[in-house]
């Protein structure tokens, strides 16, 4: 690639033009997939990292220093970071999907707990709207810590530090063993 057509690449990505992202797809895409299908081993996995990987350029356009990498190296490290994420999220979502159902660890005593009482999903309007996101993403729709990161562009230690917020000002209102019983029923 051309010098020239790099540079009129990166003046598009900091002027936020749709047009930058067409043409980092069209120069770079493939070798891209290549990166994220080397590190990801599955054709899907891969062309999904690559779409997470543009969203996050977008995203991230401004904090691109020309000074500090060539574009591709930054793209490349973006994409390789993101399969990095999504190899483990894979692992992690699987692990916990044979624990739970070759384990006792989750099967928790319920008698004289009333389910009516214990909807936490329904009670997480009582808490401030930072809180609730961060909760509703990690819990109820089954994101991990770095996919909420993602998701919802906040950075992973707010992701973290909301959670744990969150989940106190929960226990206020249940107390720990419910909560404790009510979160573990969502995973």
């Amino acid at each position: 690639m051309s010098i020239l057509l790099e540079n009129h690449i990166v003046e598009l990505l900091l002027e936020r033009d749709d047009k930058a992202m067409s043409l980092l797809y069209e120069h770079y895409g493939d070798t891209l997939l290549g990166v994220a299908f080397k590190v990801v081993r599955n054709e899907e996995l891969a062309e999904d990292v690559l779409q997470e990987s543009f969203l996050k350029i977008w995203r991230n356009s401004d904090s691109y220093d020309p000074s500090k990498a060539k574009l591709f190296t930054w793209l490349f490290r973006i994409v390789r970071n993101t399969a990095i994420d999504k190899l483990r999220s894979v692992n992690t979502k699987s692990d916990k999907e044979i624990q739970i159902d070759v384990s006792d660890v989750y099967k928790l005593g319920t008698e004289g707990v009333n389910p009516e009482l214990m909807d936490v999903q329904d009670n997480l309007d009582k808490l401030e709207d930072k809180y609730q996101i961060v909760l509703d993403a990690l819990f109820f729709q089954g994101m991990t810590q770095q996919e909420a990161s993602d998701e919802l562009n906040i950075p992973l230690g707010t992701i973290k530090s909301r959670l744990k917020i969150g989940l106190r000002e929960l226990r206020k209102l249940y107390g720990s063993f419910l909560l404790l019983a009510s979160m573990l029923h969502f995973l």
